[in-house]
C-alpha cells in the first residue's frame, strides 16, 4: 500500500473546513463513501448505523461511528489525523449526539451527496429549519485536482489493469461466451494487484454498439469485433478504467475503416490534453474527427469522466463544459463509434493532465488487437 501519510494528509480536513466557510457552510456532514475516505482514509462500511465524519467551519472536525466500528475507525488513517472518534451505542441517538455536539446553531450544513435518504431526513430531524445543501460542490473542487501521491496511485492501478488487457487475447476467442470470458477477467483483474472488481465489460459483435452493456450468454464468432471495458480498486482506493478493442479474426471491412477513424480521433484527443484547453474543447478535439468521416451520429456519449477514488467523478469531458484543464486533473480518453445492429468500438486510457501536456497512465497499444479465432 502507498504511504498513507502522503494519500491522506494531515492538512486536508483544514482545508475542507476553509472551504465549506467560504461557501458559507456551517459544517460539513460525511458519512461513508468516497468524500469520506478521501478527507480521513477512512473506508468505512456503509450500514444502517451512523458514520459520520463531522467536519465545522470553525472547529475541530470529528468522526462519530457505531461502537461496533470503533475499534476498525481507530486502526484506520484516520487516527493519525488526531481526529476524535465518538463511539455510540445501540440504544444512543448519533444524530442527536451530533447536533449537542457542533459549534453554536447551525444555519446551513453541507451533506455528501451520496448519503442515504433515510440519514438526510434524521439529520432534518435533529435540525429543524436548518438548510441543508450538497457538500460535492465543495469537495469536488479539492477531489479533481490530485496531489503526486494519488498521481502515483493512478499510475499503480493503471499499470495493474495494462496487465489485465494483456491477458484478454488469450482469453478471447471464438465458442466461448461473453460471460465466460468476463468471468476470467474478473479473477484476472483481482491476480493482477485490485482488490475489488468494479466492472466487467464484453461486448461482443452487435452488443458492442451498447456502449454500457455487460456481459451475456451471446457466444462470440469468428469475424466478431468485441469491446472489452473493464476496471477495479486498488488497495489504496484509486481506480483503473481501460478500454481496448478487439477482433476475433480478421475484422469485417467496414469495421476496419471505422476503427482507423476512432484510433486518431482518440490520440488526437490524447496529445491535446494541457493545461488551459477547456473539457469542450477536448471533446470536439475527436468528436470533429469522427463527424468528419460522416460517424458523428454514432458517437452517442461524453470524451471522459474523471477518476480517482470513484471511477466517475469531476471533471467530466464533454460538450457544454468551459471548465479549462488543470494540472493534477485526472480524466478518461474514450471516444467511441457505436453502429446499432452491427459492432461498435471504444478505446479509452485514463490521462493526468500536467504542466505542459498529459501522461496516460495506459500503455497498452491502441491499434485494432486481432485474437485467435
Amino acid at each position: 500500500m502507498s504511504d498513507n501519510s502522503e494519500l491522506y494528509p494531515t492538512d486536508r480536513l483544514a482545508a475542507a473546513a476553509k472551504a465549506a466557510a467560504a461557501a458559507g457552510l456551517d459544517a460539513l456532514l460525511i458519512t461513508p463513501g468516497a468524500d469520506l475516505r478521501y478527507l480521513t482514509g477512512y473506508a468505512a462500511l456503509p450500514l444502517e448505523r451512523l458514520t459520520c465524519l463531522v467536519v465545522p467551519a470553525d472547529g475541530d472536525a470529528f468522526l462519530v461511528v457505531p461502537g461496533l466500528e470503533k475499534p476498525a475507525a481507530e486502526a484506520s488513517p484516520a487516527a493519525r489525523l488526531g481526529i476524535e472518534i465518538t463511539g455510540w451505542a445501540e440504544t444512543d441517538d448519533p444524530y442527536a449526539l451530533i447536533a449537542r455536539r457542533l459549534p453554536g446553531r447551525p444555519a446551513r450544513v453541507g451533506v455528501d451527496n451520496h448519503m442515504w435518504a433515510e440519514k438526510l431526513l434524521d439529520f432534518r430531524r435533529v435540525f429543524p429549519g436548518v438548510e441543508q445543501a450538497l457538500a460535492g460542490g465543495v469537495l469536488r473542487e479539492m477531489r479533481m485536482r490530485k496531489t503526486p501521491a494519488e498521481v502515483e496511485a493512478l499510475r499503480v492501478a493503471g499499470a495493474a489493469i495494462d496487465r489485465v488487457h494483456a491477458r484478454v487475447g488469450d482469453l478471447l476467442r471464438a465458442g466461448r461466451t461473453e460471460r465466460e470470458v468476463g468471468r476470467d477477467i474478473a479473477d484476472a483483474i483481482i491476480a493482477e494487484g485490485h482488490v475489488r472488481v468494479d466492472f466487467v465489460i464484453v461486448a461482443s459483435g452487435p452488443n458492442g454498439a451498447s456502449p454500457h452493456h455487460d456481459v451475456s450468454d451471446r457466444v462470440i464468432r469468428e469475424g466478431d469485433p468485441v469491446v472489452v471495458d473493464i476496471g477495479g480498486t486498488t488497495e489504496d482506493g484509486y481506480c483503473s478504467d481501460e478500454t481496448r478493442t478487439y477482433c476475433v479474426g480478421e475484422p469485417p471491412a467496414d469495421f476496419a475503416a471505422s476503427y482507423e477513424v476512432l484510433l486518431r480521433a482518440q490520440r488526437a484527443q490524447c496529445a491535446a490534453v494541457r493545461p488551459g484547453i477547456t473539457a469542450e474543447q477536448l471533446d470536439a478535439v475527436g468528436r470533429d474527427i469522427i463527424a468528419d468521416a460522416g460517424f458523428g451520429e454514432y458517437f452517442v456519449h461524453r470524451t471522459g469522466h474523471g477518476i480517482g477514488l470513484e471511477t466517475h467523478e469531476e471533471p467530466y469531458i464533454v460538450e457544454g463544459s468551459p471548465r479549462p484543464l488543470e494540472p493534477g486533473m485526472a480524466f478518461s480518453v474514450e471516444p467511441g463509434i457505436y453502429l446499432p445492429g452491427k459492432h461498435g468500438a471504444r478505446i479509452e486510457d485514463i490521462v493526468v493532465c500536467r504542466d505542459n501536456d498529459g501522461e496516460p497512465m495506459n500503455r497498452r497499444p491502441h491499434e485494432l488487437a486481432i485474437v485467435g479465432a
